[in-house]
């Protein structure tokens, strides 16, 4: 095979099936380029209202992955400068990442 990268649980399955679906899409579309579409204020907006309901469910012990994705999403749509773009775009994989990482531990413990 080849040697490890990957430290942390899960994440060497999720980089080798985000690589089968990436190559799926280059299949499919080829590569592509388009625009970001980011930085909106509409989005900032998205991305304040998430992030205070993500923090509401966090102090009433209802957070849910939902929450922390939409989070991300929104402040990865809210911004317009292509370092940081990509800095959220990471967070919000790393978000995936776990949140697979999540689904896969719970039906390792339900064998039905």
């Amino acid at each position: 095979m080849y040697p490890a990268l990957f430290t942390t649980p899960g994440v060497r399955d999720f980089a080798e099936s985000v690589d089968q679906e990436r190559q799926a899409q280059l299949k499919k579309f080829g590569d592509q380029e388009h625009p970001d579409g980011t930085g909106l204020p509409v989005y900032e907006h998205a991305a304040r209202r998430y992030r205070d309901q993500a923090d509401r469910n966090a102090a009433s012990s209802v957070l849910a992955w939902r929450d922390i994705l939409l989070e991300e999403v929104y402040e990865t749509l809210a911004e317009s400068d292509p370092a940081k773009l990509r800095a959220e775009l990471l967070q919000v994989a790393a978000v995936c990442a776990a949140w697979i990482w999540d689904l896969d531990q719970r039906s390792a413990a339900d064998p039905s």
